[in-house]
């Protein structure tokens, strides 16, 4: 069962736009340095949106060559179109994931029984186990708890990634969870209550940052050390805060290039922060 820390890597781009394999290979080693538990390459911190599906294959097959048979490697490959979905995934599994992150289906919104059926679909088809992914504050979409646990039936849907923010709704969902199916934070603010209540771990933003404390933390809370757990939860809780002071993965991204890891260098629609917002986080271990 997947558990503790998968990064949702960044995807660092060079100043001319192009993507910075030079950079992803110090991050995704730098990961691995630090005891990560797994990768998430171009999830929407990797700006998936702004990539094609050629620089997709080269992001999975990169950090596949560094990380393949140390840690998992979850690719996001989730699309609203549900063949679409499964030729990503396919790509992906040849490119060397092994397991595919599946986002709620957006804008188009589909019905509950839609769900049920687009996700079982690329189980079926897609060739990798699937991460359910819900997030309907990007997705316009909550996934209930029952159509998570219907899901969950299927053996190749093995694990929920869940930001639905509804603390009672998460809480339902890991009482009643069968217990071989992981539930990984899309939050990293919610990682150390969920776990309190029986998470699994963290598919963190925060991470590419600060992959040690982010493993300190819930290496601590999956053994029940939640007074270690909760020290480095009140350390990184402002960098919590402070990366989402704009659209992720904005932020993260400004303070790693704060700190000579990447290229401040975004995709439009994604531009630099604000001057204030960029104060206020480089700031947030000042005091």
């Amino acid at each position: 069962m997947l558990h503790g820390v998968f990064t949702a890597l960044v995807t660092p781009f060079s100043q001319n736009g192009t993507i910075d394999i030079g950079a992803l290979k110090a991050i995704v080693q730098k990961q691995l340095e630090s005891g990560i538990d797994g990768l998430v390459p171009i999830g929407t911190t990797g700006e998936s949106p702004t990539l094609d599906s050629k620089e997709k294959e080269l992001i999975i097959k990169t950090v596949a060559q560094l990380a393949k048979g140390k840690v998992p490697i979850i690719a996001g490959s989730g699309s609203n179109c549900t063949k679409s979905a499964i030729e990503a995934t396919k790509i992906a599994k040849d490119a060397g994931a092994d397991y595919t992150l599946q986002v709620a289906p957006y804008y188009n919104k589909p019905s509950e029984e839609g769900l049920y059926r687009h996700f079982v679909e690329i189980a079926e088809k897609g060739e990798l186990p699937v991460v359910l992914y819900n997030i309907p504050g990007r997705s316009a979409v909550n996934m209930s708890v029952n159509l998570v646990l219907r899901l969950a039936q299927h053996p190749l849907i093995v694990a929920d990634k869940e930001a639905c923010g509804n603390m009672g709704q998460i809480q339902d969902l890991l009482h009643r969870k069968p217990s071989d199916f992981a539930v990984l934070s899309g939050d990293d603010a919610l990682t150390l209550p969920m776990m309190v209540c029986g998470a699994q771990g963290i598919i963190s933003v925060a991470s590419n940052m600060f992959p040690s404390e982010m493993v300190k933390m819930t290496h601590a809370a999956a053994i029940g050390d939640f007074s270690t757990a909760l020290e480095v939860y009140n350390w990184i809780y402002p960098f919590f805060v402070n990366q989402f002071i704009e659209t992720n993965p904005v932020p993260v991204k400004t303070y790693m290039a704060s700190k000579g890891m990447l290229e401040e260098v975004f995709r439009l629609p994604l531009v630099p922060l604000q001057a204030s917002h960029k104060e206020t986080l480089l700031a947030t271990f000042k005091n």
